[in-house]
Formats: structure tokens, C-alpha cells, sequence
């Protein structure tokens, strides 16, 4: 226990570039507070002791706003940052040098017994406000989105955004831990590729549009070459003889340059 609380210690001075002072990471940094105080618990409801480990895990709820199960499984060097609102189950096991950011939950997703919380392999980093459900298997170095929601089980050295989550990329790109803004935006991406779908279809309706109206003229011209010189503008007009343009797509470039940079994501 002594081992593991030094590494939980040591890891906030280099993951947290406003840890300063020793006395005010131990006195002012809830997650350590409540790593401390779910180790305790943890080995007292290793021994089997009813009520105690329960009612300490309560207190450091109230205290840190932290909840942890005492049956859940905390690997060495984890750093839980900020930490208000984390949830972790009973079931849970966090690997080692794991980094948590506040709101995360590793709950169950429903009332069945045995293994129902995540397990979480070493170095994985999960972004504010994500939600672990289920008995899954994280695997290491994988990097969690901030909002995601993951529901099936992620192999390691993957990044993982979304709702729900999904891998979008495995192995080639390294993320640092703190580098959120670099993490992909698969929305954006989706969106980007359906108005450029939709630039190609323009285009594409533009040149049947341009060719039946060739058609039409060369049709006129044959059989009353006067008429169609003398009103060229119905050359112009749709095949239905209306006068109505073609629907075209009303979404504004600035809108969509907006929305891509981020603005509504």
C-alpha cells in the first residue's frame, strides 16, 4: 500500500503542470485524498469487514465528491484529476498510471452479478465527462475521448471518441496525455464528407441541367429554327416547363466552416 500511494503521489507532479508544492498536492488534490482513502478501505474489505470499508468509501464521496467502490481494483501511480463526480464500481480495475479526468464513470449496465465494470489496462487515459459501461476490456495506452460513451471493448494503443464510442485510430498516432485538441472529431468528419457528397451531386445536376437544355435548343432548331433563336430564354428552363430553378443545397459555407471548427460540437 506505502508503494502504491508514493506512485500516486510522484505522478501528479508530472501530469498536472500546477502541481507545485508538495504540501498543497497533499492537502489540495481530491483525487489523491480519495486514492488514499480507498486503499484503506480496499484492504479492510479485502479482510471481509462489514459496514467500515462502505462508510469510508461515503466519507471520501462526501468530501472529494469521488465515489469509489472499496471491492474496486486501483493499479499504482493512477492520477484522478480534479476527480468531481468519477464513479467507479465495485468490479472495476484500473491498470497502472491510469489518468482519469473528472465525471468519468466505469459503471455496470445493469443489475446482473460477477464481473460487471470495466477493467482498464495500463496507461489509459480517460477524457472528462466519459462513460465506461460494462464488463469491457480497455486495453493499454488507449486513449478515452472527453463525452464518450464506450460500450464494447477497445484493443490497445486505440483513441476512441464518439457517443457511442469509436476507434478512430489504432496504433499509428501517439496522443500525448494532455493533448485533447488533438483528438479527431469523427462528427465533423461525417458531416465534411456529406456536403462534399453533396458539392459532387451540384455539380453533377448542374451538367444534366446544362445538357438538356442543349438538348431542347438542338430539338428546336429542328423544328422551327425561327422560334428558337427568337426566345432564347426558354432554352434555359427546366425539361417540366416551369420556371423554377432546380432545388439547390441552402447550407452556408460559413455555417459549415463554423460548425467544423467546432462551434456546436
Amino acid at each position: 500500500m506505502l508503494k502504491a500511494l508514493t506512485a500516486d503521489f510522484k505522478i501528479i507532479f508530472d501530469r498536472d503542470p500546477a502541481a507545485r508544492k508538495w504540501l498543497e498536492v497533499l492537502f489540495c488534490y481530491p483525487g489523491l485524498q480519495a486514492l488514499v482513502l480507498h486503499r484503506f478501505a480496499h484492504w479492510l474489505y479485502g479482510w471481509g469487514l462489514p459496514f467500515v470499508p462502505r462508510f469510508i468509501s461515503h466519507l471520501a464521496r462526501f468530501f472529494t465528491g469521488i465515489e469509489i467502490h472499496p471491492g474496486a481494483t486501483i493499479g499504482i501511480g493512477v492520477f484522478i484529476d480534479h476527480g468531481m463526480g468519477v464513479v467507479i464500481g465495485e468490479t472495476a480495475i484500473v491498470g497502472d498510471y491510469a489518468l482519469i479526468y473528472q465525471g468519468v464513470t466505469l459503471g455496470g449496465t445493469g443489475k446482473e452479478s460477477g464481473k460487471r465494470h470495466p477493467t482498464l489496462g495500463e496507461n489509459v487515459i480517460v477524457g472528462a465527462g466519459a462513460k465506461v459501461l460494462g464488463n469491457l476490456q480497455i486495453g493499454n495506452n488507449v486513449r478515452i475521448g472527453a463525452g464518450s460513451v464506450v460500450l464494447r471493448d477497445v484493443p490497445a494503443d486505440c483513441t476512441v471518441v464518439g457517443v457511442p464510442g469509436r476507434i478512430v485510430f489504432r496504433s499509428g498516432e501517439r496522443v500525448e496525455p494532455l493533448e485533447h485538441g488533438r483528438l479527431p472529431d469523427s462528427e465533423a468528419q461525417v458531416i465534411r464528407a456529406l456536403v462534399d457528397r453533396i458539392e459532387s451531386l451540384e455539380q453533377q445536376l448542374q451538367l444534366v441541367q446544362t445538357r438538356q437544355s442543349l438538348a431542347v435548343c438542338y430539338a428546336m432548331a429542328a423544328v422551327n429554327p425561327e422560334e428558337a433563336f427568337q426566345n432564347p430564354t426558354s432554352l434555359n428552363s427546366p425539361t417540366n416547363g416551369t420556371d423554377a430553378p432546380l432545388p439547390k443545397c441552402q447550407l452556408s459555407n460559413r455555417v459549415i466552416d463554423e460548425f467544423l471548427d467546432g462551434a456546436g460540437i
